[in-house]
């Protein structure tokens, strides 16, 4: 085999990019589909794309697959534990990820009136709650089965909380709070976590906080840099394995 030939192979090898778990789990299915189809555009044969059916985003309103629940354990660095019920059509149905620990671990708390938006089940605002037994704590989703399994969730784990279902801040359009927290739904559009920042503003009290958590180049840096705008500052609490929690404080 000539040199020539050597070289095209080893160049083929160096670009092929192998996607684990980490790449893939905050995609849905069209986005994993568009990237195997520009992985197989260079092939000369003719392929016919993919194209999912039947489903539905963790953020439908009223989501119609089949109700299957889960038993989930998130034991934090203090060594406390709580166990929820998680379902599918529910963001976080199969583990509690990584970002939503972070943000739990790394959550700075200002006020007693705090709204976890988007909640799905419940795991950041049930274990704040329980963790900071004084807060007052609110939670809301866009999906009914989310809300009814954080309703399930918090009366488990025995924790008082107010939880409405709704788009972002439709249920509280009167309410005002300390704290907003969320691990926002990134693939839901950039359009839902603009209006879920811009919305925190006005939602917030004089010196309130909003804190956010997003895998920094998948979204996260976009993320950043708007909280940025609307709040005119921005700080980076903590970050771990690419993941990063954004804090925002309205100061006027």
């Amino acid at each position: 085999m000539n040199q020539r030939n050597k070289k095209n192979k080893k160049d083929k090898k160096e670009n092929v990019k192998i996607l684990g778990p980490e790449d893939l789990m905050h995609l849905d299915v069209a986005s994993v589909v568009d990237i195997v189809n520009q992985k197989i555009k260079g092939n000369k044969k003719e392929v016919k794309k993919i194209k999912p059916e039947g489903f539905e985003h963790y953020y439908t309103e009223n989501p119609t697959s089949e109700m299957r629940s889960k038993k989930l354990k998130l034991k934090l660095k203090n060594d406390h534990e709580y166990i929820f019920k998680s379902v599918t059509g529910v963001y976080g149905k199969k583990k509690i990820d990584k970002a939503t620990r972070l943000l739990i671990e790394n959550a700075e708390i200002y006020g007693e009136n705090i709204l976890d938006i988007g909640c799905g089940y419940g795991p950041i605002g049930i274990t704040l709650k329980k963790e900071n037994p004084n807060l007052k704590m609110y939670m809301s989703d866009i999906n009914n089965r989310a809300c009814d399994y954080a309703g399930v969730n918090a009366k488990d784990n025995n924790a008082d909380i107010e939880i409405r279902q709704g788009y972002l801040y439709e249920p509280w359009e009167d309410m005002m709070f300390d704290t907003i927290i969320s691990n926002p739904p990134i693939v839901a559009g950039k359009k839902v976590w603009q209006s879920l920042i811009e919305g925190s503003y006005k939602h917030l009290n004089k010196d309130g906080v909003l804190l956010l958590v997003a895998y920094h180049n998948k979204g996260g840096k976009r993320i950043q840099e708007y909280m940025e705008n609307i709040f005119k500052n921005v700080d980076t609490l903590q970050k771990s394995g690419g993941i990063r929690v954004y804090k925002s404080i309205k100061e006027e």
